[in-house]
């Protein structure tokens, strides 16, 4: 049976450079038949082995005030382009895949979802979508129900990923806690470990996600936003606590937060 891998690129955020990457991680991270799907706006510059398809559209009001990643419920319909009938593994654009990914198409059942178990809350059976398995075209109800009430869902549920645990029939499964990790909260050191140890990678580790900052790009270098033009010395990062337009973040202990040394074996990993 073909693997099928799917990724979602829309907007300017991410460039074609992040689809090539992805194809690349995986390409020598996955044992037999591959497919990489990726559903996009622009195609533009994604190598020729990228199966690319327009992302279809939501299909209804975009929902205010919510935090939620909602566009990716589209992938909850009956028919997505490129991918065939059966499961699919979806990974966010920013993450790293360190060591092979078979077993997320060979644990469980063809028709279970799996999940990462959501890092912030441990202790609800709350689903985190940066890294995810669904079977294609089985659950349509899920992107239905949003469309009837895409306001009232996000109100209730804020984050697309908790729409989602809540919606599996018989509920979501989670992956092994050591294979899916958050590069903040599992490789980074605590504050302020971080401004004297790299952060490091994990035991038995698969895909490391970077929600929110820095993305692996930053991480390399040390910089914790993109806009930042080189990276900090720690003396510097302290002193900018105490002028506010350089601060990264309102607060100052959220700015003294943001920082990190440079990690130097993402390069390994983060390549085409």
């Amino acid at each position: 049976m073909i693997k099928q891998v799917l990724v979602v690129k829309w907007g300017t955020k991410y460039g074609p450079e992040y689809v090539n990457r992805m194809y690349g991680m995986v390409s020598r991270n996955i044992t037999g038949p591959f497919r990489l799907v990726c559903l996009t706006d622009d195609a533009t510059g994604l190598r020729k082995e990228v199966i690319a398809q327009p992302l279809p559209e939501l299909g209804c009001a975009w929902p205010t005030g919510t935090f939620g990643q909602w566009r990716k419920v589209v992938l909850w319909g009956a028919d997505v382009p490129g991918l065939n009938p059966g499961p699919a593994l979806f990974v966010d654009l920013d993450s790293v895949i360190v060591g092979s990914i078979d077993e997320y198409f060979e644990i469980g059942e063809p028709d279970d979802v799996f999940l990462a178990r959501n890092w912030t809350k441990p202790h609800r059976r709350l689903g985190q979508t940066s890294v995810f398995r669904f079977p294609v075209g089985k659950y349509p109800f899920i992107l239905e129900r949003f469309r009837s009430d895409p306001q009232g869902v996000a109100d209730r549920c804020r984050f697309e990923q908790h729409y989602i645990t809540e919606s599996i029939p018989g509920g979501v499964k989670f992956w092994p806690r050591a294979w899916t990790r958050h590069f903040r909260l599992h490789c980074l050191p605590i504050f302020p470990l971080r401004y004297f140890v790299p952060a490091r990678l994990p035991k038995s580790a698969r895909i490391i996600t970077f929600p929110g900052h820095p993305n692996p790009g930053e991480a390399i270098d040390g910089r914790w936003l993109r806009t930042q033009a080189t990276a900090p010395s720690r003396l510097s990062h302290v002193l900018d606590t105490l002028r506010p337009s350089r601060r990264l973040g309102r607060r100052p202990l959220s700015h003294l937060r943001s920082f990190l040394l440079p990690v130097p074996w993402l390069k390994h990993y983060w390549v085409e």
